[in-house]
């Protein structure tokens, strides 16, 4: 279950020589006990800190328990993680480990680590204009397609297809994986659906995401949207909330993306339609895996490459799952992601036992 995963994940944390702001990493170079970097781009979205880092470090002292490891988290700040990732070149880094807060504009951090036989694996968000060792994400155009699908199907099950509108509330444009998760959805939802707005959101802000959806209700009117597709559940909350705010008898269908605990909530109670599962501790690990291979001066094959504009990369991508409210207990509790206990509070305990959630 996932509190032994991140008990465990927690000791680790508190056994990393030199992890965290601040801290210093040991000699470059040393095959039997490399030093690692991870850096994650910010901490809105619940994932990266509650998930991605710990699983990730634990990962990492299972497999090299004299590995070190230096993490920081960017805060959605460009600038503040190319001097992190300057930083820890300096300091002795012998793998990055990256997942780009603008991902267009961090070649010069891979050419800097390049120059110093540095190698890069790009985590989450494809980096691209630069050749680099691997990719690690999931299958983003995929995650789109299935989130589009999900709202069509949810449209066509309510007979609203052709009786109004739909709104797309698209992730950060600095974010390649946006353009994918967009590109996906459009697939599926160009020709059937009429897109009433669409918005690109800067840093994917559940605040900006919910001016955005009042700014499409107060263009289209209430009565006309039939539809939300958000890239994931931090905007879907703000979107849930515009509509709240203006008086929607009845919340229209609203996808997410990254099965956070209060969007898993929102879907048991029907607030919100569904979610893309993401398995994490899958995608960490592999990172993980990774990076100590390349440590120790390994370099495992990849089973497929994806060409970011320059060089097709080595990657490892992963499948998204959709879940809504009568998938919840098969995936997300089955695989310890969150406890039932966790998720059935007393305002939702009637959901979960709708959904045979105990």
């Amino acid at each position: 279950m996932r509190t032994s995963w991140l008990a465990a994940a927690l000791v680790a944390i508190t056994l990393i020589s030199g992890c965290g702001e601040g801290s210093t990493a040991g000699d470059s170079g040393d095959k039997d006990a490399p030093t690692i970097a991870l850096f994650l781009p910010e901490s809105k979205t619940t994932r990266y800190e509650a998930f991605d880092r710990p699983l990730f470090e634990a990962k990492v002292k299972a497999l090299c328990a004299d590995c070190k490891l230096l993490y920081q988290n960017a805060d959605q700040d460009a600038a503040k993680q190319q001097q992190q990732v300057e930083a820890a070149l300096a300091q002795g880094a012998d793998v990055l480990v990256l997942d780009a807060v603008d991902a267009s504009a961090v070649a010069s951090l891979v050419n800097q680590a390049k120059q110093k036989k540095v190698p890069v694996i790009a985590y989450d968000r494809l980096i691209s204009a630069i050749s680099y060792e691997y990719y690690v994400s999931f299958n983003n155009v995929r995650v789109g397609e299935m989130q589009g699908q999900a709202l069509l199907d949810a449209m066509t099950k309510a007979g609203t297809v052709d009786k109004g509108k739909i709104v797309m509330i698209n992730g950060a444009p600095t974010d390649p994986s946006s353009a994918d998760y967009k590109t996906g959805a459009h697939k599926v939802l160009d020709g059937k659906v009429q897109i009433g707005r669409e918005f690109d959101t800067p840093d994917w802000s559940p605040d900006k995401a919910q001016q955005e959806m009042e700014q499409a209700i107060t263009a289209l009117g209430r009565d006309s949207i039939v539809g939300v597709l958000s890239a994931n559940d931090g905007m879907a909350s703000g979107a849930i909330a515009a509509m709240k705010r203006a008086g929607f008898p009845t919340l229209p269908p609203i996808t997410g993306q990254d099965a956070e605990l209060a969007a898993v909530q929102r879907i048991l109670t029907g607030e919100q339609y569904m979610t893309i599962y993401l398995n994490i501790r899958a995608e960490a690990e592999k990172a993980a895996e990774l990076a100590v291979a390349l440590g120790r001066g390994e370099k495992p094959a990849a089973p497929t490459t994806v060409n970011n504009g320059t060089a097709a990369i080595p990657s490892f991508l992963l499948d998204p799952i959709p879940v809504t409210a009568d998938k919840v207990k098969e995936t997300i509790v089955k695989d310890g992601f969150y406890k039932a206990s966790e998720i059935c509070t007393a305002e939702v305990a009637a959901a979960c036992a709708k959904a045979g959630i105990q």
